[in-house]
């Protein structure tokens, strides 16, 4: 094991999570971070670690300045611009970071890396991300593996509207996952499906949910687990009532068709909250010992304070998942070049690392028959 002596790291994006990624590598790593925008926003003059610049990616030849002088960047910006910046981090030799969930980006960036001198780690977060890990860490438990059924949700505590929602993290991703197919397995066969189906409903200590697919949540997990589970697929999390409400909007007045105008629609009539929670649900069922058996992992993690600011759950969950493979690189736990899945990341050694307290409690190992743990609060 060869450990990485990185001496500083460049955050691409200073919104929310950006400003959170930069400020959890500062508080647990103490390294150097530019954090890079276009409007990167006021600097404290205390913080001596997170130096903040403006930046527009647009740019290759700025993009590629900024690159050549840092040794890893975290791609926290849209969606839509991880291919550019993962191009040119490859050509860079940079190792690359990002917490997309677009299924089409990570196609690309895999196909970039063919080549590449350093790592592509793409689908960071928590979903897709720490939940791959977990689905891999429940796969691995089973010397038959039937079914493994993957749940998150990042909700708003007091959602108070007909959508039972408000914005918790991007709108574009938010719609990105609502409008694109879906990667799973059924009856061992890699498909398709489409989003916003496979509606289910469950309840979580009292508590009524609802769930459905959406696009992104599984990252590489379904091509690495192929021939090896018979059924696999991923669903967001909501409150009852919001698949229906967001069913009328994208299919009967066809926004969907219009995405511009759906995100202008929910930016105008759907607030954004800090007082969230996040949620995971993970089971899985197969053949252990000769016995059909099934292990279950459910938690909540809630807010907490990050260097003096306080972060949402869906910020710390974020952050934590791209920032403890970050310290598995450093650790040289990782492979040194190329693509990598976040399923690649054993979920035990992420626990181990100094945000793995973040996602406390995934990584204990109850019997089949032990009571589903709950998260402690972060």
């Amino acid at each position: 094991m060869t450990k990485l002596q990185i001496k500083n790291v460049l955050v691409l994006g200073a919104g929310k999570v950006g400003s959170t990624v930069a400020d959890m590598i500062a508080e647990y790593h103490r390294l150097p971070v530019t954090l890079a925008d276009v409007k990167p926003g006021r600097a404290t003059e205390s913080d001596a670690l997170v130096r903040r610049i403006a930046l527009d990616v647009e740019s290759a030849q700025d993009l590629g300045a900024a690159l050549s002088a840092h040794s890893v960047v975290i791609n926290c910006l849209p969606f839509y611009l991880a291919q550019r910046v993962a191009t040119e981090a490859a050509r860079c030799g940079v190792h690359y970071f990002d917490l997309t969930e677009d299924v089409a980006a990570t196609r690309a960036i895999r196909a970039i890396s063919k080549d590449a001198t350093s790592i592509l780690m793409p689908q960071c977060g928590l979903a897709p991300g720490v939940i791959g890990m977990l689905g891999g860490y429940l796969a691995g438990r089973f010397d038959e593996l039937y079914d493994l059924r993957l749940r998150v949700g990042a909700l708003t505590r007091n959602a108070t509207n007909s959508l039972r929602y408000n914005f918790t993290w991007s709108i574009d991703g938010v719609i990105n996952e609502y409008c694109n197919p879906c990667d799973a397995i059924v009856n061992g066969q890699l498909v398709s499906v489409q989003p916003m189906e496979g509606h289910e409903t469950f309840t979580l200590d009292a508590e009524a949910f609802e769930a459905f697919n959406t696009s992104g949540g599984l990252g590489t997990l379904c091509e690495t687990l192929k021939g090896k589970v018979r059924n696999l697929d991923y669903k967001t999390i909501r409150y009852p009532g919001h698949r229906a409400a967001m069913n009328f909007l994208l299919h009967d007045l066809r926004l969907i068709e219009r995405r511009d105008l759906l995100r202008q629609v929910l930016e105008h009539a759907v607030p954004h909250s800090r007082e969230d929670v996040v949620i995971l649900f993970a089971s899985a069922s197969g053949l252990r010992d000769g016995r059909f058996e099934q292990e279950t992992r459910v938690g909540r993690v809630f807010g907490a304070p990050l260097r003096g600011k306080d972060r949402t759950a869906i910020e710390l969950t974020t952050a934590a998942g791209v920032v403890g493979v970050f310290e598995l690189l450093q650790q040289g736990k990782l492979p040194p070049r190329g693509f990598v899945g976040q399923e690649q990341a054993p979920l035990e050694q992420f626990l181990a690392t100094r945000v793995g307290h973040y996602y406390k409690g995934l990584g204990v190992s109850p019997s089949a028959s032990a009571p589903q743990s709950e998260l402690a609060h972060a």
